[in-house]
């Protein structure tokens, strides 16, 4: 049987290079406590805030600014709050599934998982997705603050560090 518990090494972990958007039609710079905390830890993981924006929940805004970022050879990783849920203005699925050139399926089925415990039914309401464009990580999670915890805690923060194993996805953001 393998063991497949995150074994500590002696390895600096490798940081990473990571932009953070906010989707949303209401916060700003002061209000966006999600965006915020992202920022936030995602530093004290030793990544690198490359950028961080707010844009306006609409498919071609929202598609512009994370093209703009897949394209960038310098980010690997965009992390995006906001717009997942099912109101009529929510759209950053539309918006960012066909920039995928594959679709990270278990990170919807894990995230929505995990938050059961948090929320109960209510996580079915989340259309949380990931997929990676241009050898770039983008996870897109619900707008609240609680839902960012979530999504960092439970399944970001791992992914993310280059020595957890078995696996992570530090090894399919190298360019070039």
């Amino acid at each position: 049987m393998t063991d497949h518990t995150n074994e500590t090494t002696a390895t600096v972990p490798v940081p990473l290079n990571v932009a953070v958007l906010t989707v949303s039609d209401t916060r700003t710079g002061d209000t966006d406590t999600s965006g915020q905390y992202l920022a936030e830890v995602l530093r004290a993981a030793g990544h690198n805030l490359m950028e961080r924006k707010i844009v306006p929940d609409d498919v071609y805004q929202l598609r512009a600014q994370v093209s703009l970022w897949i394209a960038d050879p310098a980010v690997q990783v965009v992390l995006t709050t906001g717009g997942t849920g099912f109101s009529g203005r929510d759209s950053t699925p539309e918006a960012l599934q066909p920039l995928f050139d594959k679709q990270v399926e278990g990170f919807g089925e894990l995230f929505r998982a995990v938050s059961l415990q948090e929320i109960g039914s209510s996580t079915i309401q989340s259309r949380a997705l990931a997929g990676l464009a241009n050898n770039t990580l983008v996870c897109c999670v619900p707008g609240s603050t609680g839902a960012c915890r979530t999504a960092w805690e439970q399944i970001l923060c791992e992914q993310l560090d280059s020595n957890f194993r078995p696996c992570n996805f530090v090894t399919h953001l190298q360019r070039g």
